[in-house]
């Protein structure tokens, strides 16, 4: 199955923006885009906090608890 991206061509993408201009005015796109923009780094900051918060102050995940060692019977 084609992507969705593969599917557009030049036509279909102009047709789309001239109906955004339509719809939001020339005057208003750039509000929309600025708000875009700014959503998209606050969504960013969001995931490398919470990154942070999982993997603590240094930086690095906690390495793993070393496996259990096999003891062998005491033969008395």
């Amino acid at each position: 199955m084609p992507s969705m991206l593969a599917v557009l061509s030049a036509t279909h993408v102009i047709l789309v923006v001239l109906v955004v201009l339509l719809l939001f005015g020339a005057q208003k796109i750039p509000e929309l885009a600025r708000s875009l923009g700014s959503g998209m780094s606050e969504f960013k900051k969001g995931l490398r906090e919470g990154e942070q918060a999982f993997l603590g102050a240094s930086g690095t995940p906690a390495p793993p608890a070393p496996p259990p060692t096999a003891t062998s019977p005491r033969s008395e």
